[in-house]
C-alpha cells in the first residue's frame, strides 16, 4: 500500500508484471513507481481505478507503456465526462470494462473485481486479491466516518449501506482492506460489515428526521453521533454542519429523498482531492 498524495494505492506483484489499483492526484505518477521499485522491478502492467475521481485517477497518464486500464463500466463513463481524459488523454480511460464482476488472471496473480451498486459513486469497484487474502475498497470504505456521496455521479446515500452488506456478505476468504483514505494502513475485512451498519443507521435517522418534518438545519443540528462507533475507531465530529461533521452527507440524503433545502454555501477549494 502506498499512502497519501490522493487515495491509497495498491501495488500486487504478479509473476510477469505488477497491478496498480489507483493512481493517485495528477503528477504522483514518478513517486508511485519509486516506490513501485522498492518491492519489484518487473514492469507495471495494468491499473485498476476504483472510480472517477481525480485523486484516484490523477496520474493514469503517466502509465504509458503497455499498460491496460480497468474499471467498472459506470466508471468509464464517468470519467469520459473529467476534463483529465479530454482529447488524446482519453486513451487512458479504461480499455476494460466489467458490469457485475471481473476476475483477471489464475492462481497466485488472481484479481477479482467486483461490483454491488451505489454507494461514494455509481462505479465503485472492490478488487480483490485471493492469494493474499486482501482488498482494496476504493472510496466505499475511504475512512471511519462520514461518506462523501458523490451524488453526481451517481452515489447515493440510500443504497450506500445496502451495498457495503452485499460487500460483506459476498467477499470471502478476505482478512484486510486497504481503504480508500486511511494512511494508517489496512483495517480487519469485519470492519466493513461494520461500516455498513454506520452507514444505515444514519439513513434510518434521516428518514426519521424527515418523519418528524425537521428541516435539513434541523436535522444536521439535532444529530448525535452514535457513541458505540467511538471504541471501533469512529471519531466524533465537532457539533453543526461544517468539515466532518454530518452536513454534507445529510444534505446529499435530505435532496436524494426529494426533499427540498437551501442552497448550499460555497464550497472551500479543496485541491485535487475527490474523496
Amino acid at each position: 500500500m502506498i499512502a497519501n498524495a490522493g487515495g491509497n494505492t495498491a501495488v500486487f506483484v504478479m509473476t510477469n508484471g505488477i497491478a496498480l489499483v489507483d493512481t493517485k492526484n495528477p503528477n504522483t505518477g514518478q513517486g508511485i513507481v519509486d516506490e513501485v521499485r522498492k518491492v519489484s522491478p518487473k514492469p507495471i502492467t495494468m491499473v485498476i481505478n476504483t472510480h472517477t475521481h481525480a485523486d484516484h485517477t490523477g496520474s493514469n497518464e503517466f502509465f504509458t507503456d503497455n499498460v491496460v486500464f480497468v474499471a467498472h463500466e459506470n466508471t468509464k463513463a464517468n470519467m469520459e465526462k473529467m476534463t483529465n481524459f479530454a482529447g488524446d488523454k482519453a486513451k487512458f480511460l479504461p480499455s476494460r470494462v466489467y458490469k457485475d464482476t471481473l476476475t483477471i488472471g489464475t492462481g497466485a496473480d488472481q484479481i477479482m473485481l467486483y461490483y454491488f451498486g451505489r454507494a461514494h459513486t455509481n462505479g465503485d469497484t472492490f478488487v480483490v486479491f485471493p492469494a493474499i487474502r486482501a482488498m482494496h475498497s476504493g472510496d466505499a470504505f475511504a475512512t471511519k466516518g462520514f461518506p462523501n456521496v458523490d451524488a453526481n455521479n451517481g452515489g447515493s446515500v440510500v443504497e450506500y449501506g445496502k451495498t457495503l452488506a452485499k460487500a460483506a456478505s459476498t467477499i470471502k476468504n478476505v482478512d484486510t482492506i486497504i481503504n480508500g483514505h486511511i494512511p494508517a494502513g489496512p483495517t480487519p475485512f469485519a470492519d466493513l460489515q461494520v461500516y455498513s451498519d454506520f452507514n444505515n443507521d444514519l439513513l434510518t435517522y434521516v428518514q426519521d428526521a424527515i418523519k418528524a418534518n425537521k428541516t435539513l438545519d434541523q436535522a444536521t443540528a439535532d444529530y448525535k453521533f452514535p457513541e458505540k462507533y467511538v471504541p471501533l475507531g469512529y471519531a466524533a465530529p465537532a457539533p453543526g454542519g461544517g468539515r466532518g461533521g454530518p452536513g454534507a452527507v445529510l444534505r446529499t440524503a435530505y435532496v436524494e429523498l426529494g426533499q427540498t433545502v437551501p442552497p448550499a454555501a460555497p464550497a472551500a477549494p479543496r485541491g485535487q482531492r475527490g474523496q
